[in-house]
């Protein structure tokens, strides 16, 4: 008697966008099997015990344990969350030497492990991680994927249905870029229930063009605000990557702002970093190339430069 393939994703990192992750990824039943790993063993059960005595309130019963990176071998999604955290006054690129030495570490033990399957990178600075693991792991660059701007994209939905009193899920606007201070939102695409973002600003006098301005800061800064307030942001990078997971186990082929790898696209190449892509069970399947206008495309060419700075720093140069 043959077993049925079941799927198994395997988080390493329990720390608080793990444990999230973790959280939210058994309230949504999103996989069969879920194994923890983390240098703290004791985390990891503790973790894996504390989920496991909810499952009874779960849509569905998810195998849950902590495990070693022996456990990443039939793994279908192996979800780095692991790294040093970004501190009060500390930028995203402030974390690069700290987690490049930590990650190799990860994904080579990953890839001992027999591995074949797909990398999501949560940790910051994502988009360098991300072109790490891709580096370290060997594997296409379809099958690496970052989180990228995709909590940003959420924020900027937010905040604009917010403002405009609209469900968030009726506003379709990205953010692109780096996962960071040079990130930028695409205004020539926003829309609200296909209405133009510009177009809506001129049905209330009320509505006035600086006050998108400031919905965009806010988007960018967010971080700085929540890890100001309460250390850490985890909830929402974790609905976000539970929201991806779910894309590629399922084989949507829905349309994320990711980090994905340029291989010419958007006139650049050798980088990962956020642009909207169609995730499947293969991963990324293709990038989504957006007609920028010359505003955006100088401050997407800007974004794409500093990390290339960052990535020539420390890797050789394609």
């Amino acid at each position: 008697m043959t077993t049925k393939n079941v799927n198994r994703v395997a988080l390493i990192g329990a720390g608080s966008v793990g444990s999230s992750y973790a959280f939210a990824m058994l309230n949504q039943a999103v996989t069969e099997e879920f194994v923890i790993i983390d240098l703290n063993e004791g985390k990891a059960m503790g973790d894996a015990m504390d989920l496991n005595h909810g499952k009874v309130f779960a849509p569905n019963p998810t195998k849950t344990w902590y495990g070693q990176y022996d456990d990443c071998k039939d793994a279908d999604i192996v979800c780095i969350c692991a790294g040093a955290n970004q501190k009060p006054g500390e930028t995203r690129l402030d974390l690069v030497k700290k987690n490049l030495s930590i990650f190799h570490t990860i994904v080579t033990n990953v890839m001992a492990s027999g591995f074949n399957g797909i990398f999501l990178v949560a940790t910051n600075p994502v988009d360098i991680l991300t072109y790490a693991t891709w580096k370290f792991s060997g594997l296409p660059k379809e099958r690496v994927i970052g989180s990228g701007t995709i909590l940003d994209s959420g924020r900027f939905r937010y905040m604009l249905g917010e403002y405009f009193e609209v469900a968030p899920s009726n506003i379709h606007a990205t953010i692109i870029g780096e996962h960071g201070d040079t990130e930028l939102p695409v205004w020539s695409h926003a829309t609200v229930g296909g209405v133009p973002v510009l177009e809506m600003m001129k049905q209330r006098p009320d509505y006035k063009l600086e006050d998108l301005d400031e919905i965009f800061t806010n988007v960018r800064d967010a971080a700085y605000h929540i890890i100001e307030k309460k250390g850490a942001t985890y909830y929402g990078i974790a609905m976000g990557l539970t929201r991806i997971t779910k894309a590629i186990l399922n084989n949507e082929n829905s349309i994320m702002t990711v980090s994905a790898y340029l291989d010419g696209e958007y006139n650049t190449e050798d980088v990962y970093i956020g642009v909207p892509a169609v995730i499947n069970r293969n991963g990324i399947r293709n990038v989504v190339e957006v007609s920028l206008n010359a505003e955006e495309t100088e401050q997407f060419n800007y974004s794409a430069r500093v990390l290339k700075d960052i990535l020539e720093q420390n890797f050789e140069a394609k």
